[in-house]
């Protein structure tokens, strides 16, 4: 009974932290925030996280306040425990600066990155446009970050000192002006999959960043993505391996990729990166870029469950786009997704969103009969 009381009292206060937390982001951070240049407050943002999670009282208090645990939350994917499903893409921690405080959160895992092997000053800026009326950031960052010999030592410090999140390391292929032909290009992929060998949770392998100067050689070709992983196949290592897919393919060229994979030591399916259709949006055309957030989550779903349906028993599947609710966090996972990846819903809603999901897809679970969120995955086919 004192066991029940405890647990009644943190659920207790973790639902006014939560309420508290949105209150504060809507009326008083996000008016603030949005005042200014997404570029400016996006740096502002890393910098806050990064002291932040320098203060251990601070990130006592954060967990106390927002990290909410049940156990239908947990699961087993790709022989990995989770303690929860949720994740933050790729593409928000390019160097490994947010970890501290998204473990606090109460994050099931986060995906640092993309990191190239070279250092890589990404696209002019401005990278972010805001797109408030589609729940969309135009992202055109270019893959910028601090090279993978300096990110990946820094996951590995993560990834052994977290309390209970999962670390996973995205790489792709340096942005720069040295880029050469398909065989330089593989071998830059090998190079940060070497270093980042048995030093994280997970490795993901960008094959679809669509603001490169390169293009995108090894989802064009299934051919160049064949000789990309025989070679990535011969590197030893001992994390399970997922690749990022690109959103904007009809489902038999996006199965042709699939097809390739399935011959390789690839174990999950990151579905998908950015959308590039800007058909019937009201999107300024000078703004370079990719789609984030809403524009991707219905052809994100259409993908998913598309590769749950005929690869179901080969590959575990993680879920990415327009992720808002936890009613759209469940959907991706009855369309087939062990796992559920969001970063614009951080921007829009507020970092209590992590908490937010969690507690709602506890309620979505009991409320469909279901024990265990694993019991869910593909239920709405």
């Amino acid at each position: 009974m004192q066991y029940v009381s405890e647990s009644t009292a943190r659920d207790a206060v973790n639902k006014a932290s939560t309420d508290l937390f949105s209150f504060v982001y809507k009326h008083a951070v996000k008016p603030v925030v949005f005042n200014q240049a997404p570029d400016i407050a996006h740096d502002q943002m890393i910098s806050f996280c990064r002291a932040a999670g320098n203060i251990p009282p601070l990130m006592w208090l954060l967990r106390q306040m927002l990290d909410y645990t049940d156990p239908s939350l947990e699961s087993e994917v790709m022989g990995l425990h989770f303690s929860n499903p949720f994740g933050l893409s790729a593409g928000l921690d390019k160097n490994c600066d947010l970890s501290t405080v998204l473990d606090a959160a109460g994050f099931g895992f986060e995906t640092v990155g993309s990191t190239t092997s070279r250092p890589c000053a990404g696209n002019p800026r401005p990278w972010f446009h805001r797109l408030p009326e589609y729940d969309s950031m135009m992202v055109h960052v270019g893959l910028a970050n601090d090279g993978s010999e300096q990110v990946i030592p820094k996951v590995e410090k993560a990834y052994t000192k977290a309390a209970s999140m999962a670390m996973s390391i995205s790489i792709a292929r340096t942005n720069d002006d040295q880029c050469g032909d398909i065989d330089e290009g593989i071998e830059d992929y090998r190079i940060s999959l070497e270093r980042a060998a048995g030093r994280s949770s997970m490795v993901e392998i960008n094959i679809s960043c669509p603001n490169t100067h390169v293009g995108e050689p090894f989802n064009e070709n299934p051919d160049n993505l064949d000789r990309l992983f025989t070679s990535l196949d011969s590197v030893e290592r001992s994390q399970p391996l997922l690749v990022k897919m690109p959103l904007n393919k009809s489902w038999s060229e996006f199965k042709d990729l699939l097809d390739v994979l399935a011959t390789h030591n690839v174990q999950g399916i990151s579905i998908a990166n950015l959308q590039k259709d800007r058909t019937g949006l009201s999107v300024p055309v000078q703004w370079a870029g990719g789609l984030s957030g809403g524009p991707c989550y219905e052809g994100s779903n259409a993908l998913i469950a598309n590769t749950y349906r005929e690869f179901a028993s080969r590959f575990a599947i993680a879920g990415i786009g327009g992720v808002f609710t936890p009613e759209q966090a469940y959907e991706k996972i009855r369309c087939g997704s062990s796992l559920v990846m969001f970063v614009s819903s951080l921007m829009f809603r507020g970092p209590q969103q992590i908490s937010v999901f969690k507690r709602g897809l506890v309620q979505l679970l009991r409320r469909d009969g279901f024990e265990n969120v694993s019991q869910a995955v593909g239920s709405g086919l």
